[in-house]
């Protein structure tokens, strides 16, 4: 299935909201709550650590090699904020469209419903 551009900006979006909430995280436990493969997470976390939006550490005395640190970056920070914007505008541009057209079907059963009440009296 192919994402378009505001998917992946959403996908991004809730990787940096993951990592600003829980920073000492394995990519496998990135993948499982965010319901996206392994490998997606490797490549999106690679994209956001080269734009400069994420650092990454690895913990010396953890038993368990594969966790890392990630610490959203001032850079990821306002990147965070940028996608939470874009986001919110387009959700409530949806929210507008949807809205007009529930008033536009509810009307449209309001005239079917008289237009059955006349016919029903000229039967």
């Amino acid at each position: 299935m192919k994402e378009n551009k505001q998917d992946y900006k959403y996908i991004n979006l809730e990787l940096l909201r993951y990592l600003q909430d829980k920073q000492n995280v394995s990519q496998r436990e990135l993948a499982k709550e965010m319901g996206i493969s392994l490998g997606r997470i490797n490549f999106l976390l690679n994209a956001l650590i080269k734009k400069g939006a994420i650092k990454v550490r690895n913990f010396k005395n953890n038993q368990n090699k594969l966790a890392y640190a990630y610490y959203l970056t001032p850079t990821g920070i306002k990147e965070k904020t940028v996608l939470t914007i874009e986001f919110f505008r387009r959700k409530s541009a949806e929210y507008d469209t949807i809205k007009n057209e529930l008033e536009r079907l509810e009307r449209d059963i309001k005239s079917l419903k008289n237009n059955k009440s006349i016919v029903n009296k000229n039967e």
